[in-house]
């Protein structure tokens, strides 16, 4: 880059960049030098280069975040996704995209939905629309509660029953709620959800990791961390896809009792099992210790922001009252549209629907899966939304196949990211690529296209 000299090299600088970005020579998603190397690449001044990359960044050429570097936005779609994450909607579910957490948004039952929401828009009387309990309308409590204990094997009244907006805010609560109680560590599995992880530290509360083995969290392992809650998530471990054992569910509701402590169970998508009926949660074990929490999010949408908390009555008042003081309360109209189709029949409904869909397309993935990638293995796919892929030798190591993924335009996590530990609990590392791969939001003929695409 030619910049010639005197007072205008910092604007032939931010003119250079700008030119790159817009006509593509600088793609997007491309990682800047820092401002120290490019400096002395260019032979400039370091201040010189820092404020050519915050005022490209302000015009929306580069994005940044503190300590992540500078990278260059997608002029064409608005700002890339930042390294961390962003406040920008859920970039995930494209045709090639094979990431786990999303179902599929095409599902939503708009008609019955719009449905539900014109007969509560009449039926509601004026005071409800004032400042709502913060532990959510009476009736969806009490729907919850009839639909929990029978789907699910959860044990509660309505009163032990709170609404959420999902089960981050769940979580979030929780975390607060145990703080306050003077706790400042709390046990999560390895491999596990990073959210876990990220939503703790938010309340005060330092991740310890717990090894994760073919039944289940180590309760052994648990109990020598000296912690006094954990988070779990024992109907399909995620991401291992693993259902704990009923040995491994009665340790671990056994710990809780012995040292007074709690369960936060995590049960993101028990609804969907397809070789036999649901596993039931492990709050029905130890009803006194354990949490449990779960939402709309995988058999509606997330976008409802529609979740719920199950405990202990104590527990579930200090949580109430956190929200209070957070939000005053979910949305009236959400909670009473919830409440009419968990009544009426039409939630299990969607549950059923979803069901089928789901369990072609983890058809799907295994077959395209053996078609493409023969050797390849598959597991994790008795229940849930995603799977875990083992993919033969000839396809590592990992660094240049996720690479090469990308380069392909296949979005895809790899199991590493979901460790904490640098090698799996079990000790076994032989190599070979282990993803985490969502199926739900695909159609089989996308499936059978990106798994080509990825193995190409």
């Amino acid at each position: 880059m030619e910049l010639g000299g005197g007072r205008g090299r910092g604007r032939a600088l931010q003119a250079g960049l700008r030119e790159a970005v817009r006509v593509g020579r600088l793609g997007a998603g491309t990682q800047l030098p820092s401002s120290r190397e490019l400096a002395a690449d260019l032979g400039v001044s370091r201040g010189m280069v820092t404020d050519a990359y915050a005022q490209l960044t302000a015009e929306g050429y580069l994005t940044s975040r503190q300590g992540a570097g500078t990278w260059v936005a997608d002029v064409r779609r608005g700002p890339a996704p930042r390294p961390g994450g962003d406040f920008a909607a859920d970039d995930r579910g494209g045709p090639d995209d094979l990431r786990p957490g999303l179902p599929d948004l095409a599902l939503f039952p708009r008609a019955a939905w719009s449905a539900a929401h014109r007969r509560v828009m009449t039926a509601l009387p004026h005071r409800a629309f004032g400042y709502p309990d913060p532990r959510g309308l009476p009736e969806l409590r009490a729907a919850l509660a009839a639909l929990l204990g029978r789907r699910r094997g959860v044990a509660a009244e309505p009163d032990q029953v709170m609404v959420t907006s999902g089960v981050a805010q769940a979580h979030t609560l929780l975390g607060l709620v145990l703080h306050a109680r003077g706790q400042r560590t709390t046990a999560v599995e390895d491999p596990g959800s990073p959210e876990h992880t990220a939503l703790l530290a938010a309340t005060g509360l330092t991740a310890v990791p717990i090894p994760v083995d073919a039944e289940g969290l180590s309760v052994a392992a648990l109990a020598a961390a000296g912690v006094r809650s954990a988070v779990v998530t024992p109907c399909h471990q995620f991401p291992s896809g693993v259902a704990y054992s009923a040995a491994r569910r009665a340790a671990l509701a056994g710990w809780a009792r012995d040292c007074g402590g709690t369960v936060v169970e995590d049960d993101y998508d028990g609804d969907f099992r397809y070789d036999r009926q649901p596993v039931g949660a492990l709050q029905g074990l130890a009803p006194e210790h354990v949490v449990y929490t779960g939402s709309a999010s995988k058999s509606l949408a997330p976008g409802l922001r529609l979740g719920w908390l199950v405990g202990p009555r104590d527990v579930v008042a200090e949580a109430a009252e956190r929200k209070r003081t957070m939000d005053l309360g979910h949305s009236v109209t959400e909670q009473a549209v919830l409440a009419d189709f968990l009544a009426s029949g039409a939630y299990d409904r969607q549950l059923r629907r979803c069901q089928r869909l789901y369990r072609a397309r983890r058809d799907a993935l295994v077959g395209a899966l053996a078609r493409y990638a023969p050797g390849g293995e598959v597991s994790g796919i008795a229940a849930g939304l995603h799977a875990i892929v083992t993919l033969p030798e000839r396809y590592g190591p990992e660094p240049a196949f996720l690479a090469a993924a990308a380069r392909a335009g296949v979005a895809v996590r790899p199991l590493s990211d979901y460790r904490t530990s640098p090698r799996p609990p079990d000790g076994g590392d032989d190599g070979r690529v282990r993803l985490v791969v969502g199926y739900a939001h695909l159609t089989p003929e996308a499936i059978a296209r990106a798994v080509r695409l990825l193995v190409r």
